[in-house]
């Protein structure tokens, strides 16, 4: 029986109600160097939990009037700050964290930005367990100092006892609580005048937008920069429901450049380089085929026609298929369909993946290849790295992924209409007008298609002299799009330069 077990155990046997101890703060420091283009970058990582408290009211009394503070989380972290920095109103200061929701920070950390990167290959070309890290050429501690942050019931991020979980799963509670650790940390170890980012993936772009406003309005902290890897800032440009005709609009051109990439287009297409593929595409899918969604039922037989034999030109699938699917196809469905006759699936995360299914005639692939190809490599180099090079030890699970928290997660701010942080950001710009943001997409990411996300930054509503605080950036590769070498290489050179030219 554990120790919390037992003391309830009593209270019940005895009547009374014991007190709790207090948690605590749990860090260690460790000393590394790592050498990035020939120069060596001595540096220091605190790692370990952090008590997250609230101010508590009195019992009894008026709003308002505090009793002291309250416990509410343990929020872990790994931090790497440069150590022979001594002016660190200099020193750029980037907080990172991934999406799921219910997603730890190992993937950017461990991925993209951090000093040790994991070694496990690519697609076509995946390398078998055990799995190792190598030192990572193209971290970002040669520019700026990182903070990984795992949101509460993520990594070893938990409530505290007492504390309920569902609290902290939800788009307003996840972003008060990461915001209201980046204002701790900031506090605590002296960063409030360095230049500050954020950097968020997935549904860490969705938490980014909302942090962009919670800081700025709550703590009154303006950020120089935020970048966002595969954005999703309104969750309408991704929703698949009857009614809701943007996706099918928005995934059109990522399905072509996944066709193009398994060589499944016609040859006169298949020649064509990616870009000039995607910009022949994005024209037919923002003009003839939106014009064919809106007119529904009144759509022509022969007008019909005409987009369903452009949807197999541009899509790879059969103009059979797309007339059964009434000229929408599902993400899933196409995952499944454009390499059925082979018995293969094609990954969500990154469609250069392949799959196999016990069922081939299936409508949606059993798992998604890319995922689980990332899943076993970057679990065990995570745990073997924090307790052998960074001496922090836990016995709890670390939550790499926690399973199913996303179908649990809180959108109730949002209650009968889509989920969008955009306005967020927007407005977050409008009041810090030196507040830049850099969006990376990737072309085989069926999870966050760029086309989507150019949707969104084109319905921003930004004032045309705020427009140049937003630029983008492209890349041959999916979701996580430093999986491939070419793609990190220029990723860490694009952020690189956008948190200098921001700072």
């Amino acid at each position: 029986m554990s120790e919390l077990n037992s003391v309830k155990e009593n209270d019940r046997k005895t009547g009374s109600e014991t007190e709790l101890p207090a948690p605590k703060d749990n860090l260690v420091t460790t000393q590394h160097s790592l050498t990035i283009a020939g120069k060596v970058i001595p540096y220091n990582v605190t790692c370990g939990t952090i008590v997250l408290k609230e101010e508590a009211e009195k019992k009894g009394e008026k709003a308002g009037e505090s009793e002291g503070e309250k416990a509410r989380a343990t929020i872990f972290f790994i931090a790497y700050t440069r150590s022979d920095v001594k002016d660190l109103s200099k020193r750029p200061l980037t907080f990172s964290f991934n999406g799921g929701p219910g997603s730890s920070s190992v993937w950017l950390h461990l991925g993209l930005l951090g000093p040790r990167r994991v070694d496990m290959g690519d697609a076509g070309n995946l390398l078998p367990p055990p799995y190792r890290l190598v030192e990572n050429d193209f971290s970002l501690l040669d520019t700026t100092d990182l903070v990984f942050i795992d949101p509460v019931s993520t990594g070893f991020s938990r409530p505290v006892p007492g504390e309920k979980a569902s609290q902290f799963h939800g788009l307003k509670g996840d972003v008060e609580s990461v915001g209201n650790f980046i204002r701790l940390y900031s506090t605590r170890f002296l960063r409030w005048t360095s230049p500050k980012f954020l950097i968020g993936e997935s549904y860490g772009t969705t938490r980014a937008g909302g942090l962009s406003g919670y800081l700025q309005e709550r703590h009154g902290m303006y950020l120089n920069g935020i970048m966002l890897i595969s954005a999703i800032l309104n969750f309408q440009t991704h929703d698949f429901h009857p009614g809701n005709d943007l996706p099918y609009i928005t995934f059109l051109p990522t399905y072509s450049a996944t066709a193009w990439y398994h060589h499944k287009l016609s040859e006169d297409l298949q020649r064509l380089p990616l870009h000039d593929l995607l910009d022949e595409v994005e024209e037919f899918a923002r003009g003839e085929y939106s014009q064919a969604l809106m007119k529904g039922a009144a759509l022509s037989s022969q007008d019909r026609a005409q987009i369903i034999e452009k949807l197999a030109r541009y899509s790879g699938l059969s103009a059979d298929y797309i007339d059964r699917t009434d000229i929408r196809i599902n993400i899933f469905r196409f995952s499944k369909e454009l390499r059925r006759s082979e018995r293969k699936t094609v990954g969500r995360l990154d469609s250069r993946f392949l799959g196999i299914d016990r069922d081939s005639a299936g409508e949606q692939f059993d798992h998604d290849p890319s995922m689980s190809a990332i899943m076993g490599p970057y679990t065990a180099t995570f745990y073997d790295y924090v307790r052998g090079e960074l001496d922090f030890e836990s016995d709890l699970p670390y939550e790499i992924l926690h399973p199913q928290l996303w179908q649990k997660w809180s959108y109730s701010e949002h209650e009968n209409r889509y989920v969008d942080v955009s306005d967020t950001l927007r407005l977050a710009i409008s009041m810090n007008p030196f507040l830049k943001v850099h969006v990376a997409n990737g072309y085989f990411d069926l999870a966050t298609p760029h086309f989507a996300t150019e949707y969104t930054f084109n319905h921003l509503g930004l004032d045309p002299d705020l427009q140049g605080n937003i630029s983008m950036s492209y890349y041959e590769a999916g979701h996580m799009m430093y999986l491939h070498l070419p793609s990190l290489e220029k990723l860490k050179n694009e952020l690189a330069g956008f948190i200098r030219s921001s700072s």
